[in-house]
């Protein structure tokens, strides 16, 4: 079945949906992105997508393409279209295409951003049998510019932090910088020692998760320890559990980093615990 996307104001078919070679995203990788679960028709955390576009925009000083209502029709129509029950929503804003290649910001009153939304199927997203085994992870050298809490396309370095994974014969990186991990290559990292969920504070080394902040929160409603800092692939290694958190994988335990088996190489109450909690609430507040 051909999809139907859409771009700039008009629903189209997936193989008619052109972009000019000068748009900035394509020359510059100047664009944000956001990335939405539906799970029974619904979508997740939009809310929280949508405030994260908007601060992505800010920090680039990008012209915001639509308004919030207007996403959020565009988002649903798509859906409908679609006939998507579980799956992604992928969104993107560009600075768009001024009609030649300049390193200096085209004028915002004369180019208008490029707006792209397309949908991906994905059935038995909800019940992913990889959360019941869990993941391995490599350790890599973080090497990427000092903006991570922006969303933006600027994803090569993640793409190559996964398929070095691939090649050791893991499933995902957990990026490291000044002997502390960052986050995953698409993911925000988690520990747990001693009953105690251990995660990177929020700054500009980390994107700023939406699963995240539901998963922290819904964690404290439930009475568990929350401790935000760094911490180190030793300590990972010598954790009782460890998971990862993200917009497509909700709550994704890891059985394993550099070879190392965590807990015992079997996926934890804790992480299993918030996958439940963070599905049943999220399906419940889906719009």
């Amino acid at each position: 079945m051909t999809r139907t996307v859409y771009l700039n104001g008009e629903y189209l078919s997936e193989t008619e949906a052109k972009v000019s070679i000068f748009d900035r995203a394509f020359l510059m990788a100047d664009g944000v992105y956001e990335v939405t679960s539906v799970l029974g028709g619904k979508l997740i955390d939009f809310g929280g997508h949508l405030k994260r576009l908007e601060r992505s925009l800010n920090e680039l000083d990008m012209k915001k393409p639509a308004a919030f209502d207007d996403l959020l029709e565009i988002h649903r129509k798509l859906v409908e279209l679609n006939g998507i029950d579980e799956g992604l929503i992928y969104l993107q804003v560009t600075r768009g295409a001024p009609g030649d290649r300049d390193f200096a910001f085209p004028d915002p009153e004369t180019t208008e951003p490029t707006l792209v939304l397309f949908t991906q199927n994905k059935p038995g997203l909800a019940d992913n049998p990889t959360a019941k085994k869990g993941i391995k992870v490599i350790s890599i050298d973080d090497i990427r510019w000092g903006r991570r809490d922006i969303k933006t396309v600027q994803l090569l370095y993640p793409s190559m932090g996964k398929m070095m994974a691939k090649k050791a014969g893991a499933d995902d990186a957990w990026m490291v910088e000044d002997g502390f991990v960052t986050e995953g290559t698409s993911n925000n990292a988690y520990i747990v020692k001693d009953g105690k969920i251990i995660t990177r504070n929020l700054s500009t080394d980390i994107l700023h998760g939406i699963t995240r902040a539901a998963v922290l929160k819904f964690a404290r409603e439930a009475q568990m320890i929350v401790e935000e800092r760094p911490f180190t692939v030793d300590e990972a290694k010598d954790a009782d559990e460890a998971f990862f958190t993200s917009a497509s994988a909700f709550v994704m335990p890891v059985v394993e980093i550099d070879g190392t088996a965590i807990g015992g190489g079997s996926v934890g109450q804790v992480a299993t615990r918030l996958r439940e909690i963070y599905l049943e609430e999220s399906i419940k507040a889906g719009v």
